[in-house]
């Protein structure tokens, strides 16, 4: 028999849908919520999956590869119901199961797992196109409402860096030459010190990330050119 047969295509929307994922979401949400994170729920792998499919799409690559990076997005995180440390590993598995059982056909499963599994900057690699745009979509979402300990007072650096950004956007130029990282911060809750204090190796893998989608990283903080 024709193992092709029992493949089907998935769509981004059938995902975001998925009760059982919303449900591993949530939980591992719920950890880091313990361990005192920032916010990993549904706004995070919302935007990195639409950002995801921004930077694929806006570079001209196929549609059913931009679908299928926006389905990385929203999944790359669901490792974090196992445990924080190698998240990305722990969830890449995660997501062959999901997706195996949902009868994808196994080249876009391994394009999704491949992506998933190199996202994190500890030990993941620009090793593909998507799992380049994953990478500089998930690290470019810093934002004041990531944000969940209410009390400035007991801010970590963490907190600082995130509450300080007011505006952030990832945006890639019209030549398709550069993509830019723009964030505006406010130093009275974090100074761009700090900014590069806890993000400098994320920075590092955005630029191998963006020299494998053939574009320059650009960093600007506040009007200036940091990277």
């Amino acid at each position: 028999m024709n193992m092709n047969q029992n493949t089907k295509q998935v769509t981004f929307e059938q995902i975001k849908q998925d009760p059982d994922i919303r449900t591993y979401i949530k939980k591992a949400d719920e950890s880091l919520i313990a361990l005192g994170f920032t916010e990993h729920s549904f706004a995070h792998v919302g935007l990195v999956a639409e950002n995801s499919r921004y930077i694929l799409e806006t570079l001209g690559y196929p549609a059913r590869e931009v679908e299928l990076a926006q389905i990385a997005g929203y999944l790359h995180d669901i490792g974090n119901l196992v445990n924080r440390i190698d998240h990305s590993q722990s969830g890449a598995v995660m997501a062959f199961r999901i997706l195996d059982h949902m009868h994808l056909p196994a080249q876009e499963i391994a394009e999704i797992v491949t992506a998933i599994g190199n996202h994190d900057e500890g030990t993941g690699r620009p090793v593909s196109p998507m799992a380049a745009a994953l990478i500089l979509a998930d690290k470019s979402d810093v934002r004041r409402s990531r944000v969940r300990n209410q009390d400035k007072s007991t801010f970590d650096i963490h907190d600082r860096v995130n509450y300080s950004v007011t505006k952030a956007e990832l945006k890639i130029n019209e030549s398709k030459t550069l993509i830019k990282l723009k964030l505006h911060i406010d130093t009275r809750y974090g100074s761009v010190m700090d900014y590069f204090e806890i993000f400098l190796n994320r920075m590092t893998l955005c630029r191998r990330a963006a020299e494998t989608l053939g574009l320059q990283f650009k960093l600007i903080i506040n009007e200036q050119q940091l990277v």
